[in-house]
């Protein structure tokens, strides 16, 4: 074992801070601002695709309270973002939920951790191109006055098959750096922005009409969250509503590409934190919208219909926006190509750091020599999320509806583990610093935490059920509660293989666990090649 000597000269390319053990990894820095930043996150998030995909399953769960558990999934998202805000700052690192679970819990809560966010990437990443696949046909049959053109889309064969040059297309911008991202993402978010907030406006006015039946004045009720009737439905739909605002998180993963910040916050975490005010506005405003519009009925535009609920604005978008439907059609698909771009950067920067601190075989953590890109990670990720999506389209008939709801249940995991490292890291330094630092790095970030982690349990119970979700089930269990325990049962399998061919990173010889004042003892010890 060769111990490092950090009064010696760093012979390797990458650069170790002494004090943490943190390092860089190849990626370039100072190519992402806060706008760059702030558009990537809204690219990751996909407003037109998350809405279409979540208001159905979030109404079927909690009725006219859908803009209310809106609302409370925002609150639990705050209270983790300041915490990711501390730890980011602290210790900014492409591995972010992997890198700081590991340095207040350890290298097995940490693992888990990572495995856990590339778990909802992959699950997001085969629902994205799900949605890109349903509103390309939809938009090609509007263009070609053709409906038959849609119901292409239910064929699963060519349903796959362009679902996977749809993944291949987005892996190779990807693949090409953050720069080419940068580009494709502003002329991409701007489109869908501007329809979404047309769209929002067209409901509201549609609402009022009196030729429309099921239109409602929107209520204060609605905004209530104690008006949902059950913990399971409340637990549900906030997972559902989780799922809206996940990806805001993948701004704090350029923590090491982003320009150096002028103020107190970092660059990346000035992003997510206008990013998350500006997803609640608009998330909250449209599910208000899409109830006041399509009403609760269970046929036609009613958002209990079954029949609509994977995918909600494709139904609404002509009643809505008559002639300009085929514009939702185009912003929606727009926004699942670009999302399923942006989101792969999450998984592929968590790869890179897991492999590059031994967490994971080291081959993952290679660098293109041209493009900066972490390529390896970016066609693992890929090709997983492609398969799975493949097997999932055999397994059920509702395959959006109920990986969504598996997404949900993935993100709260790894959310809660990591809004909890907060205050467990900075637990010595924040009393010492003031009420300020205790709140916004302990108190906040551990309710945040503890109540996505109960939201995770009460989800994973009530999953088990075969009514759960869509229905689908194998063997009288709920596909969706199977789909959570095989993925975080896998996880635990790799983690154990893993510790047995490369047991440094678990014994916390790489990347040690600290606190926020013994970070000075935290030195990694054993070089596993870490910088080769």
């Amino acid at each position: 074992m060769a111990k490092y000597d950090l009064n010696a000269p760093e012979p390797r390319t990458r650069t170790l801070d002494s004090v943490t053990g943190i390092s860089k990894k190849g990626l370039p820095s100072g190519t992402v601002g806060v706008m760059g930043a702030l558009v990537i996150g809204l690219s990751v998030c996909a407003p037109a695709y998350t809405l279409t995909a979540a208001v159905g399953p979030a109404a079927s769960e909690v009725g006219y309270q859908t803009p209310a558990i809106f609302l409370m999934g925002f609150l639990p998202m705050l209270l983790v973002a300041l915490g990711y805000r501390a730890l980011n700052t602290a210790m900014p690192d492409s591995g972010t939920s992997f890198t700081w679970a590991t340095r207040a819990f350890g290298p097995w809560v940490g693992w888990m951790a990572g495995w856990g966010l590339i778990a909802a990437t992959v699950l997001v990443l085969s629902n994205l191109a799900g949605i890109a696949v349903e509103f390309l046909f939809q938009s090609i049959s509007i263009v070609a006055n053709d409906p038959s053109i849609a119901e292409l889309s239910g064929n699963k064969f060519i349903n796959i098959l362009v679902c996977l040059c749809f993944m291949a297309v987005a892996t190779f911008i990807s693949y090409r750096g953050m720069t080419s991202t940068k580009i494709f993402q502003y002329i991409t978010v701007v489109f869908q922005m501007a329809i979404m907030i047309w769209f929002i406006v067209a409901m509201f006015v549609g609402a009022a009409d009196p030729a429309n039946e099921a239109g409602r004045v929107p209520e204060l009720s609605w905004f209530n969250p104690l008006e949902v009737d059950s913990f399971s439905a409340f637990a549900a739909g906030i997972a559902v509503s989780i799922f809206v605002y996940w990806g805001w998180d993948t701004v704090l993963t350029m923590g090491e590409e982003t320009k150096p910040s002028k103020g107190r916050l970092s660059t990346e975490s000035k992003a997510a934190m206008i990013l998350v005010f500006i997803l609640v506005v608009l998330y909250v405003s449209t599910a208000a919208a899409t109830v006041a519009y399509a009403g609760l009925g269970e046929t036609g535009t009613g958002l209990n219909n079954p029949a609509i609920a994977e995918n909600v604005f494709a139904a609404l978008a002509h009643p809505v926006m008559g002639p300009a439907a085929i514009m939702l059609s185009l912003a929606i698909l727009v926004s699942a190509m670009a999302s399923i771009n942006s989101t792969a950067i999450s998984p592929a920067r968590t790869l890179l750091a897991m492999s590059h601190y031994g967490a994971l075989p080291p081959a993952i953590k290679k660098i293109h020599p041209k493009y900066k890109s972490p390529y390896v990670a970016l066609m693992l990720s890929s090709v997983v999320a492609s398969v799975f999506y493949a097997l999932m389209r055999f397994l059920s008939e509702d395959v959006l509806w109920d990986t969504i709801t598996a997404l949900g249940m993935m993100v709260c995991f790894y959310y809660g583990i990591t809004a909890l490292a907060s205050p467990w890291y900075f637990r010595r330094t924040a009393i010492k610093e003031g009420f300020g630092s205790i709140m916004s790095k302990l108190v906040f970030p551990g309710l945040g935490g503890l109540l996505l982690l109960v939201v995770f349990v009460q989800t994973t119970v009530d999953s088990m059920d075969p009514e759960f979700g869509s229905g689908s089930n194998i063997g009288g269990i709920g596909l969706v509660g199977i789909i959570g325990v095989v993925v975080l049962g896998l996880g635990v399998v790799l983690m154990l293989l893993q510790a047995k061919s490369k047991p440094a990173f678990f014994r916390g010889q790489v990347l040690a666990k600290a606190d926020a004042r013994s970070d000075t003892s935290a030195m990694p010890v054993f070089d596993d090649g870490l910088g080769s």
